[in-house]
């Protein structure tokens, strides 16, 4: 350690929910070297990129599954010394679409923080927000801290009702929200902006187009200056009101118009000149771009939806963040002035560029293994009753004589323990969590006299139990891979290990085809 550094077990804790996603990295950056960081993502560090520190402890775990969480918290609790709970974790994306992730994450993932926070007492609860929860403001007005978080869309509704959960707490914990403004890096890492950059940049045939008089505009903010002022919270919590909304985002927003200039002037040279659609066109433009790719199954990422929204301005106001924080944006990292720096990336290293942006269109969309996981939970107790009574059925008794002894307490609470070990198996995509619970399994199961063939068939009958009822699921359309990959290929390695188990504890060649 650092000369005149405090030792670790000195310094303030921070938690970090979120922390695998793309602020949270950042944000986990900013804090490491003068704060204990306790992340928790669903995603292991090393994976998205950040490196090993003495400050940091990572927790890998999904904020909607209460089980997952609970152990973390308990760990949390025995933390010395000042926390701060800073909640980042959040779903969303640009469909425009319904989809059961608000309402799983959103909400009651953060209904399971709140919880679990009750018992830890973090001196004070940060909830990242958005000021795209708000409506847009009515021509020459802006949103402010008073703002009500009144959008319609379906992200702005998990939002509205985060506040208000938030409050619900209010009294136990001192919350404070957050509302930020569009974050992008010097690699883009902003869907909407990356995809018009792909467009405006590009030799396809409607490169020169914007919607309406190209006036659609939100508030950029740079995600460095973002993890600063989160780092700045975490300095002045002690300072702001319970509930109290901050707003992280420059002031005014950032036409179409405005960073197509920017873009085709660091590209050729020379601004291009825009052709301009009529709201209407456009809006119809949309709908036959988005027909014919559910047709192709190939949908852009315009949507309809997007066309509510021509030449509206997402028009902020936060003065009076920046007074109570302390706080303002650097100018140097103003979007406009950050362009070429985006474009230069763009131009120079095309595939790091790519990379990064389709790794952040990716997370707008949950992961085919949570998908699975979603299912899987749905029909868990389905699964588990059917193959508890396939087991103990007395047409069963030749192929499982052994397990018919254990009654059916002992058999129901194997089946609960494989399907957890599933289930964490497909969260964290780590078939050796599956695999080590097989060994363990094999080798108790050698100890009390199992035959091995009893042991595979019993696994096996699990897997396509699971399998049958998953794939009578119509949300399992879309899913075949994940079901291959995640259930089939799981159950294949660990009926492995099995066998191998048997045959290194028996020293003979087991002959068993499961």
């Amino acid at each position: 350690m650092n000369q005149g550094k405090a030792p670790a077990g000195e310094l303030p804790a921070v938690i970090i929910t979120g922390a695998s996603g793309f602020l949270g990295r950042h944000l986990v950056a900013a804090l490491r070297d003068r704060y204990r960081i306790f992340g928790l993502g669903r995603r292991s560090h090393r994976s998205v990129g950040i490196p090993d520190h003495h400050h940091l402890s990572w927790f890998q775990a999904d904020i909607a599954e209460r089980e997952a969480l609970e152990p973390v918290f308990r760990s949390l609790r025995q933390v010395p010394g000042t926390k701060v709970l800073i909640h980042l974790a959040a779903y969303y994306d640009f469909t425009g679409e319904k989809s059961p992730e608000y309402e799983r994450t959103n909400v009651h993932g953060l209904r399971n923080v709140l919880e679990l926070s009750r018992a830890l007492r973090p001196e004070r609860f940060v909830f990242a927000s958005s000021v795209a929860a708000c409506d847009f403001p009515p021509p020459g007005a802006a949103l402010d801290e008073e703002s009500p978080v009144d959008g319609h869309h379906h992200y702005a509704v998990s939002k509205r009702r985060g506040e208000e959960l938030l409050r619900q707490y209010a009294g136990e914990i001192d919350p404070v929200i957050v509302r930020l403004g569009a974050l992008f890096s010097d690699w883009c890492e902003y869907p909407p902006l990356y995809t018009f950059l792909g467009t405006w940049l590009s030799q396809a045939w409607k490169r020169r187009m914007l919607a309406g008089r190209g006036l659609s505009a939100v508030p950029y903010l740079h995600v460095r200056c973002a993890a600063r002022f989160f780092a700045r919270i975490v300095e002045k919590h002690r300072e702001l009101r319970p509930c109290e909304v901050a707003i992280a985002s420059t002031d005014g927003c950032v036409s179409h118009l405005e960073t197509f200039e920017a873009a085709t002037l660091a590209f050729h040279g020379y601004r291009m000149r825009p052709i301009f659609t009529p709201k209407l066109l456009a809006r119809l433009g949309l709908n036959a771009m988005d027909l014919a790719g559910r047709l192709t199954g190939n949908r852009p990422f315009e949507r309809p939806w997007m066309g509510r929204y021509i030449d509206l301005r997402l028009n902020t106001d936060a003065a009076r963040t920046r007074a109570r924080v302390g706080w303002a944006p650097n100018p140097r990292l103003a979007i406009l002035r950050r362009i070429p720096f985006l474009v230069e990336n763009m131009k120079s290293d095309p595939i790091e560029w790519h990379r990064r942006n389709l790794a952040a269109m990716r997370t707008v969309e949950v992961q085919p293994n949570l998908r699975l996981l979603q299912l899987l939970e749905v029909h868990e107790r389905e699964i588990l009753e059917t193959s508890v009574q396939a087991s103990l059925a007395p047409e069963a008794v030749s192929r499982h004589a052994s397990y018919q002894t254990l009654g059916e307490d002992e058999v129901r609470w194997a089946k609960r323990q494989l399907f957890l070990q599933l289930k964490n198996t497909i969260r964290a995509r780590d078939i050796a969590i599956f695999k080590a619970y097989c060994r363990y399994t094999a080798e108790r199961r050698y100890r009390q006299g199992f035959p091995c063939g009893e042991v595979c068939h019993m696994i096996a009958q699990d897997r396509d139990t699971c399998l049958r009822i998953l794939s009578q699921d119509p949300g399992s359309r879309g899913l075949e891979d994940a079901l291959r990959d995640h259930v089939v290929m799981t159950f294949m390695v660990g009926l492995d290990e099995i066998l191998d188990a048997y045959e290194e504890l028996s020293g003979e060649m087991v002959a068993v085809d499961p």
